[in-house]
């Protein structure tokens, strides 16, 4: 079955958040597989907000390892001690950096990423489970707007795909 995500092209990216948000609910109601829903998840943020980079990263055996994601090819593990994704995973805290390369110890996984948002995801049981990691090819390109609409996708990740 295709499924289509519609959302206001040229609209600010609130307007273009609060129309994604119900849908993405919607598309992954039902289904069981983690996998498949973070894949979605990734394709619907890359697809309406263009974004240079965008995925997840999972906790497995004491670090970060890559999971679904859309972009270029990206650092396939990373210690909780590591970067902005380590650093928002340990700290659990959303992160969000306006230039990549003032950030102590980041990791440069690719040289045109410029500024980053990242999010702690927690189980059911209130547990880190791993990070949505947003990379921007422009410098301070994530506003309370992109804090605001991520925080209420790893809602949705939360209550209904972990």
């Amino acid at each position: 079955m295709a499924e289509e995500i519609a959302y206001s092209e040229n609209a600010a990216r609130s307007v273009k958040y609060s129309e994604i948000i119900p849908q993405l609910a919607a598309l992954v109601e039902g289904e069981r597989d983690v996998i498949a829903n973070l894949a979605n998840i990734v394709a619907v943020l890359k697809e309406a907000f263009g974004f240079f980079w965008v995925g997840f990263y999972m906790e497995k055996e004491g670090e970060l390892v890559l999971g679904p994601f859309q972009g270029p090819v990206a650092c396939t593990r990373i210690g909780f001690d590591e970067g902005v994704c380590g650093h928002a995973f340990t700290i659990g805290e959303t992160v969000v950096v306006k230039n990549v390369e003032e950030f102590p110890g980041h990791i440069a996984c690719s040289s045109e990423s410029k500024s980053e948002i990242v999010l702690p995801l927690f189980g059911p049981e209130g547990r880190k489970v791993g990070v949505l990691d947003v990379d921007s090819d422009r410098l301070d390109d994530f506003s309370e707007a992109d804090e605001a609409g991520l925080n209420a996708i790893v809602k949705i990740i939360t209550e209904r795909v972990l």
